[in-house]
């Protein structure tokens, strides 16, 4: 029996699994950014394009929207577009 390398182990994770690690480290970037005090207008909007990319994934792959078509495939970005946006928006104003 061989040995897997690990460009074989990194293929023979299933697309879920990945997503599910992608979310976890993405979760631990946005945490880790809180519990270093880190703060700033960049910062916020780092952490808030962080929340869209997990929301992008859990639609995708999660809510099963990743082979949709049409309307009910932007029905997700635009949920998650439209607030972030808005939330863009106030913290650009603020400051």
């Amino acid at each position: 029996m061989r040995a897997a390398t690990g460009t074989q182990i990194f293929y023979s994770i299933r697309p879920c699994t990945f997503v599910y690690l992608t979310l976890v480290v993405l979760s631990l970037v946005t945490w880790l950014t809180g519990q270093l005090g880190l703060s700033g207008l960049s910062i916020s909007l780092i952490v808030l394009g962080l929340a869209l990319i997990k929301g992008l994934l859990i639609g995708d792959y999660y809510m099963g929207l990743r082979g949709l078509t049409g309307v009910w495939r932007w029905a997700i970005i635009v949920w998650l577009v439209i607030p972030g946006a808005l939330i863009t928006w106030a913290f650009i104003k603020v400051q």
